[in-house]
């Protein structure tokens, strides 16, 4: 950011100056850990954690994390693009149900993109196994791709936004109800995808680094 408004500085001088203000992040990361299912149907690990993509919607991944707080629980349900770590579509729900990834996945058909040929990776949770879900995918020519069974770094990508997502949202603010709660994390979601920059995007946010690098897109 200081860059962008002209300031050239080192990185380093930028830590040493926290430190001597004795300014500390305050985000701690914490494991989520998914069920997994039985495997009944395979699934090849077509992604092979390899999480580059040379353009937008070449390689989606997705996954489900669960909120507890005020008493109640929400889970989200987000798909990433590999291209530049954009939310393309999620859904929540206060249940985890087969509708959590199937609202998921209306939410990016309601784009008017051709979706052949593109890998969506996940892990080996229930909702990933069943028929309807596969039938879905199948219908647009999408490419399913899981995880191995008990390998949560297949899907590091989005372990890793998860872990961002709650650091900087649930973790360092207090909410009086899921309602707020739900009600900023969109907010939040909104604001990562346009405005929270990110080094290895040459200090773009993911919607900007994308309309750079295809106007069209």
């Amino acid at each position: 950011m200081l860059r962008q408004n002209g300031l050239l500085i080192n990185h380093k001088t930028v830590y040493r100056l926290m430190k001597q203000s004795k300014i500390k992040c305050m985000v701690r990361l914490k494991k989520y850990n998914s069920y997994k299912a039985e495997l009944n149907r395979f699934v090849p690990n077509l992604l092979q954690r390899n999480f580059k993509a040379d353009a937008p919607n070449q390689k989606l991944v997705t996954d489900v994390t669960e909120f507890s707080l005020c008493g109640k629980k929400l889970f989200l349900s987000p798909v990433m693009d590999l291209y530049n770590g954009e939310i393309i579509g999620y859904s929540t729900l206060n249940h985890s149900t087969l509708h959590l990834v199937t609202d998921m996945l209306e939410s990016i058909f309601k784009k008017d993109t051709d979706y052949l040929n593109v890998i969506l990776h996940s892990d080996q949770g229930w909702q990933y196994h069943n028929a309807i879900y596969q039938h879905l995918l199948k219908e647009k020519g999408i490419v399913q791709s899981m995880s191995r069974k008990g390998n949560c770094l297949d899907n590091a990508a989005m372990e890793n936004f998860f872990g961002i997502l709650k650091t900087e949202l649930l973790y360092l603010q207090k909410f009086s109800s899921m309602n707020e709660f739900e009600s900023e994390l969109k907010k939040y979601i909104e604001y990562y995808n346009n405005d929270r920059i990110k080094i290895k995007l040459n200090g773009l946010s993911p919607v900007c680094f994308r309309t750079q690098s295809f106007p069209v897109i």
